[in-house]
């Protein structure tokens, strides 16, 4: 026999292409399983193309590394032919590794079909030799090499199918796969190579008429390139668009949590907001109906908040209340729900076996809230009114829960705060009777019911009236006149208080053309401007567009804002006064000295009026403290070029009083009521009466 030999760097390579053919094919059948509709047909015939060619290759590259003492040569046909047999057993590979289940059956038969598919193009290629006389086989050599190629493509596809659900390790077990069945593949062709026999004097009768080594050299080169690079941009391809869609998938996921937790949690505490507190109070009632048990609603409000809201502004304000909700969190059990509600209210649902648990845990929230707060450099104190329902008895809908809490919420405040109070059905009185009123005071713009009564100022010194006031009051159709301090903060609660300060700045400077065009030109008219309105971005448009159309000059207008409101946000207090300023209209600082005033700031708003709050003016005469501080603030506003106004003058004493402070105006029950406008000429006549005895010139 004829005596051959191996190129080990030959035999080498062959493994390697191998291994690279059988892991760029297992990669593909990863894109089969994922694919669907003619895009799984395509990775299924570029896969088993790569995976054919490329064990076809790892063939001829074992051939090439073989050697013996003869010129050696390859049949085209033949060769072609064993590749073409490569084709469908890579492709019937793929075809099983991608499927969802693999049974005994399945695994057993494929195995078999693929391993003598394997072993077909072996001896197929060496068959391409045509050797004479013909290549003799060792039998039990030759049968090893075919139980080889079975058992090992049975093992890689057992391998590749189970354990391909754990996604983390698909790399290694893709390459772990590929090392199995490439070294199957090569493990077959040596050992069919060393089956086989060459008897002294064999002539290979391709090596004239068949591809030389040389040739075969060059086509297996490129058809080896051609593999590596298969596998190479599939590799990078996969491995950009893995990363690609993890960090999308990432992204997605991050940017629906948020937007998620933003839908159901208040922004600035991170509590539970409304709309998920609902969810929850939902929930609790079906539990609770279920299992026939109770729990409390429990609604929160702040006592003091606005002054530390209104003292120290919104910045510090927002601070104090995410420290509140903080604490909140603190002091309740973690299966209990605590949210906020808007501005200072919160409220807490808590599972509780009878209402001495909900009386226990409300003094814990009270004593947690009255607990100092360090904010900004301050110490500020607030306490909490709570109101507490019980389920069922309190009702067994969310709706009646939360508005008897409510209730029961601003009977605490009544009592005088900083205590809990429980439900009881007389409490529904008075929120049923706001709940009306409510309702009425939306249609009461549009049903006419809003009056405006005038109340006027006199000018100290000349007895003249210099402007009046317009007051608003609601004449209600079953109710009557009801005036503002019943209506009022429940339409700065809801709103309203916008579309209605709008009415009265439309009416009143509608009435003081009338009163221009009828022999009073000097007459300014005063309108209160509440906080809302001051913040709403409409204000300016608004004041505009009224002037406007009613031909009217800006001077002829003074807006009253409150000194708390001026000073909540100076600095958005100070860009609006200059744009009201800067059109013409006067400012007037209404109830000064009541407030948190820094001068700083006082002396930096385009105010042109001081208006003293009437609480100085009530114990003027008497009590020596209250004119001191009248005093100042006379001096103080004519130190800054503004006039001062003294409003509830009700006695003559009062009147000759301010007059020698050298008050500039004054208005008061004592010069005149608020009226309706036909009302006022009488009234000016009642002024020129009182006038004459204090000695002052009583002219209208």
């Amino acid at each position: 026999m004829l005596v051959s030999s191996y190129n080990d760097l030959l035999v080498l390579g062959s493994l390697v292409v191998a291994i690279l053919a059988c892991y760029t094919a297992l990669d593909m059948a990863g894109r089969i399983s994922a694919a669907q509709g003619p895009a799984a047909y395509w990775w299924l015939a570029g896969g088993a193309f790569a995976m054919g060619t490329g064990i076809w290759s790892m063939h001829f590259i074992g051939m090439l590394a073989f050697d013996l003492p003869i010129q050696l040569g390859y049949d085209p046909t033949i060769t072609l032919l064993s590749l073409l047999i490569a084709l469908p057993s890579s492709a019937l590979v793929l075809w099983i590794v991608s499927q969802k289940t693999l049974p005994l059956k399945r695994l057993v038969l494929g195995a078999t079909v693929i391993g003598l598919g394997i072993s077909g193009m072996h001896y197929t290629g060496m068959a391409a030799m045509r050797m004479n006389p013909a290549i003799k086989y060792i039998p039990s050599l030759l049968v090893l090499s075919i139980l080889i190629a079975i058992i090992a493509s049975g093992a890689a596809l057992w391998i590749v199918h189970h354990l391909r659900q754990h996604s983390h390790r698909t790399r290694l077990l893709r390459i772990g796969a590929a090392i199995v069945m490439g070294g199957a593949i090569v493990s077959m062709h040596y050992t069919g190579m060393a089956a086989a026999e060459f008897p002294i004097g064999s002539i290979c009768g391709a090596a004239r008429e068949g591809f030389s080594t040389g040739w075969l050299s060059l086509i297996i080169l490129v058809i080896t390139l051609s593999v590596l690079a298969i596998a190479l941009i599939t590799s990078v391809l996969d491995l950009r668009m893995e990363a690609r869609t993890s960090t999308l998938a990432s992204s997605l996921s991050k940017a629906n949590d948020e937007l998620t937790y933003l839908a159901l949690h208040d922004n600035l505490t991170k509590l539970p907001n409304r709309v998920l507190l609902d969810d929850r109070l939902n929930q609790a009632i079906q539990s609770a109906a279920r299992e026939k048990s109770c729990f409390a609603l429990m609604f929160i409000d702040l006592d003091g908040f606005k002054a530390v809201n209104d003292a120290y502004g919104h910045h510090v304000g927002d601070l104090l209340l995410f420290d509140v909700a903080r604490r909140l969190e603190e002091n309740t059990r973690v299966p209990d729900t605590i949210a906020r509600m808007g501005g200072d209210e919160f409220v807490l649902l808590a599972k509780v076996g009878e209402p001495a648990d909900a009386a226990t845990a409300a003094d814990k929230l009270l004593s947690a809230i009255r607990e100092p707060f360090r904010i900004a450099g301050h110490e500020l104190r607030v306490s909490g009114s709570i109101g507490i329902a019980i389920y069922p008895g309190d009702g067994d809908r969310a709706e009646p829960l939360l508005t008897n809490a409510d209730a029961a919420m601003y009977h605490s405040k009544n009592l005088g705060r900083n205590v809990y109070s429980f439900f009881e059905a007389s409490m529904n009185a008075n929120v049923h009777e706001q709940q009306l009123l409510v309702q009425d005071l939306r249609s009461a713009i549009e049903k006419q019911e809003l009056v405006l009564h005038y109340q006027p100022k006199l000018d100290s010194f000349s007895g003249r009236v210099s402007g009046v006031e317009a007051l608003v009051r609601w004449a209600h159709p079953t109710r009557g006149l009801i005036a503002p301090d019943q209506f009022i903060p429940l339409a700065e609660k809801t709103g309203l208080i916008v579309p209605i300060g709008k009415w009265v700045l439309d009416t009143a400077c509608e009435q003081v053309k009338k009163w221009h065009e009828a022999g009073h030109p000097e007459w300014t008219i005063a309108v209160n401007i509440s906080a809302l309105q001051f913040t709403n971005a409409s204000l300016i448009p608004s004041v505009c567009e009224t002037l406007s159309r009613h031909a009217l000059e800006p001077n002829c207008l003074t807006l009253e804002i409150t000194e708390t409101t001026a000073m909540r946000d100076v600095e958005a207090s100070l860009a609006i006064l200059l744009e009201l300023h800067e059109m013409g209209v006067r400012i007037s600082i209404d109830d000064f000295g009541s407030g948190y005033s820094s001068l700083l700031y006082l002396k930096r708003l385009p105010a042109s009026e001081l208006k003293i709050d009437r609480g100085f003016i009530r114990d003027l005469a008497g009590d020596t403290e209250d004119a001191a501080i009248v005093s100042a603030i006379v001096a103080l506003g004519h130190t800054l070029n503004m006039s001062v106004v003294a409003e509830g003058v009700e006695t003559i004493a009062q009147q000759e009083f301010l007059a020698r402070l050298g008050c500039d105006s004054m208005q008061g029950y004592l010069l005149g009521r608020p009226m309706p406008a036909d009302l006022i000429n009488a009234m000016m006549q009642k002024i020129k009466a009182l006038a004459e005895p204090a000695g002052i010139p009583a002219c209208v």
